[in-house]
């Protein structure tokens, strides 16, 4: 019997070429397995596809010219009007040298540490690449393949490549460069460009920055730790971390042995080199625009920009700043009085209450001098300002605003053995909430805050944006006097919530961020939340146009309608007026520092022998409004008018009686008389001229203050 022929036809090869699968006469997983003339033939495809698109990209390819990549490296701050430059966030301008003088050690180092192929390669090492790439996946120690060439492009051409376009691109200008430019032409513009941290770019910077010498001038010890750090200077500066440092010292001593650029005995004399105390300090930062420079820095951190990005990034930064009332701010600050004192300091910080875009904020004289922003770090007793909080719990309560409570001229409060004054000991009878507010009435303010709950005033101030842990906030029933040290800019955005109908804003200084291709990449929180009823925001406001109008803080009227707080801690030691219009909100405080940077007292100037919040505070923040809002449009509050007639209809005292006041026994020896927060003496001032206190509070112990003085009378 014939054998069968089918296992000849399976073993005979079958032709089949292309696409065809399966492949007939294989086995059942062969079959699908492409023949390997098919492999080869889609991989020299391939190549000749990327070769033909790789000669097309180095054709069509230009170079841009490096003196202008490089000026766009440079960050530039605008102010609001987004034409007008306030200052370059390039902490320390560049300068561009010859090679000749940049010591042959930099150089050297450089190149060890960088590109050891300098002078073979043709802009790019292949042979660096593969090395690199195989040393990262094999789990050894990260390591780059770029030439001093590439890295030349990456940042200074490119602006960092990270994409594999980008890199791809990034070769084919390196391998062009390095057939248009000669290799000491490609390292002098590459250390003349390079960032190395602190604020230096180039070589000539650096050498200053780091050393105070010119970069001809660099040994072999300071050219070697200005190699070592290049891939990240601002991380491995040694003022910031020395033991990476000087691995990266020890390094490119190493390199340079092996590469013969140095002997043994050289690489073993070498010590690490001191180097001068990192400055962020620039022309640019002089007067009170450093301040607002700085907290450009400051907040594009907080959104995740580091100050080496910022620096390097080639970004237009339009801040929210009016330079008018900038200037304004300033003007205000300059009236005073030259018999001001040396140890007092003021904080202003103006913004829009809408959107939270800060139109003035002065810090300080002079940033070179000082580096802690007298509006936004430095902090003083909050004194009656304070007070605000407390109203706005109790209308939200439902204690209606024409509640009246007793506002005798003291109380004696057993629980904390403490006895409450007026200022001027005055005896103001029974009084409503807004004439509370009006004469700032400290007494009827702790029956109110008896009341309403001191926990609940706390509450409150943390809704209006005062954080947990601010120093002095608690519980305590004398909170409402102003236990609290706080910042200028916190009290301006928590009174923002009255002039903006209940809403609190983001406090914010960057309007938006643009890239060198003028993207936006960044932009500031316009958002706010409704943390009080509106009814609640426009009865506040009310109570505190009295205050400008006749109570304790006539001295800020603009002739407009505005609203706003005088504030004076025990001695004092601070004093405040915080008032806004529709359109603006604005925060002045005056304080003093001491010994060591204790609390002071403020000491009197100017004529006057105390200053109170609705002296010299108020009289700056009238100078400042009355420039700054001239022209805007003279806005009306929102009215009150229908509220009150609501209420006149239920005049409902919802304090306890007097005679049940009365009934608390007071210690048949009380304590003596204590000086209160919003007011300093418990007499009448002696200059009959003086704005009268408005109001005061007895001294409490508190954590020191955050900057400035610590608070030893919190109030």
């Amino acid at each position: 019997m014939a054998k069968s022929s089918t296992k000849k036809t399976r073993n005979k090869p079958v032709k089949k070429r292309g696409w065809n699968y399966p492949r007939a006469g294989l086995g059942p997983i062969h079959r699908w397995i492409p023949s390997w003339r098919f492999v080869l033939g889609t991989f020299i495809t391939i190549i000749a596809l990327a070769m033909g698109a790789l000669f097309g990209l180095y054709v069509n390819t230009k170079i841009p010219a490096p003196d202008d990549f490089a000026l766009a490296q440079t960050s530039t701050v605008y102010y609001s009007d987004a034409q007008t430059q306030m200052g370059t966030l390039q902490e320390v301008n560049r300068n561009a040298v010859e090679l000749d003088a940049i010591s042959l050690d930099v150089q050297h180092a450089v190149i060890s540490s960088e590109d050891r192929t300098f002078y073979e390669n043709n802009g790019v090492d292949l042979k660096g690449i593969a090395r690199a790439f195989a040393n990262n996946v094999t789990g050894g120690s990260t390591q780059g393949g770029s030439t001093l060439t590439q890295q030349y492009v990456e940042r200074y051409y490119l602006g960092g490549a990270t994409t594999l376009p980008g890199k791809v691109r990034e070769a084919i200008l390196a391998v062009k460069i390095d057939k248009e430019q000669t290799k000491d032409e490609i390292l002098t513009n590459y250390l003349n460009t390079i960032y190395f941290g602190r604020g230096a770019y180039g070589i000539e910077a650096a050498a200053k920055a780091y050393f105070g010498v010119s970069a001809a001038e660099l040994d072999l010890s300071q050219s070697a730790l200005l190699a070592g750090i290049i891939p990240a200077p601002s991380a491995w500066d040694p003022a910031v971390d020395s033991d990476r440092a000087q691995q990266r010292f020890d390094r490119v001593l190493k390199l340079m042995q092996d590469d013969g650029w140095i002997d043994a005995e050289a690489a073993q004399a070498a010590v690490m080199p001191q180097t001068l105390d990192p400055s962020q300090q620039s022309n640019n930062f002089q007067g009170t625009t450093g301040y607002i420079l700085q907290a450009v820095y400051d907040e594009l951190a907080g959104a995740g920009f580091d100050k080496a990005r910022v620096d390097q990034g080639g970004y237009e930064i339009v801040t929210t700043i009016d330079q008018k009332m900038q200037a304004d701010a300033e003007q205000a600050i300059a009236n005073l009085p030259d018999s001001r004192p040396s140890n007092n300091y003021v904080g202003l910080y103006s913004m829009n209450p809408t959107n939270g875009e800060v139109y003035a904020m002065y810090g300080g004289a002079d940033y070179q001098q000082r580096q802690r922003n007298a509006a936004t770090q430095d902090r003083a007793q909050a004194g009656s300002t304070f007070k605000m909080f407390g109203f706005a719990a109790a209308l939200e309560q439902g204690i209606p605003i024409n509640a009246t409570f007793d506002g005798r001229a003291d109380v004696w409060l057993p629980a904390t053995q403490t006895r409450v004054t007026n200022s001027g000991n005055v005896n103001y009878g029974i009084v409503d909430m807004v004439q509370m507010v009006e004469n700032s009435v400290n007494t009827a303010f702790v029956y109110m805050n008896e009341q309403v709950g001191p926990a609940n005033t706390r509450a409150m101030a943390e809704k209006f944006g005062l954080a947990p842990d601010t120093p002095g906030l608690d519980d305590g029933p004398l909170n409402i006097l102003g236990s609290t040290s706080v910042t200028a800019k916190e009290m301006a955005r928590a009174y923002s919530v009255y002039a903006n109908k209940g809403k609190l804003p983001v406090a914010h200084i960057v309007r938006e961020v643009r890239d060198r291709e003028g993207n936006v990449v960044f932009q500031g929180d316009t958002t706010t939340e409704q943390v009080i009823s509106e009814d609640t925001a426009a009865l506040g406001t009310y109570a505190m146009t009295k205050v400008i109008e006749s109570g304790s803080g006539t001295g800020a009227d603009i002739g407009r309608p505005a609203a706003g707080k005088t504030g004076t801690s025990t001695g004092p030691v601070s004093a405040w007026f915080v008032g806004f219009t529709p359109q603006v909100v604005t925060a002045v405080d005056m304080y003093q520092i001491g010994e060591g940077g204790a609390e002071d007292v403020l000491t009197g100037f100017g004529g006057l022998d105390v200053i109170y919040g609705g002296d010299f505070p108020a009289t700056i923040w009238r100078d400042y409004m009355e420039l700054a809002v001239a022209g805007m449009d003279a806005q009306e509050f929102p009215s009150v008018d229908r509220l009150l007639a609501e209420l006149r209809q239920d005049r409902t005292n919802r304090m306890p009686r007097e005679s049940e006041r009365e009934e608390t026994p007071e210690p048949e020896e009380p304590a003596p008389v204590e000086e209160p927060t919003d007011g300093g003496d418990t007499v009448a001032p002696e200059n009959p001229e003086q704005t009268p206190p408005d109001g005061e509070a007895p001294p409490a112990q508190a954590p020191p203050a955050e900057g400035g003085a610590p608070s030893e009378l919190q109030g």
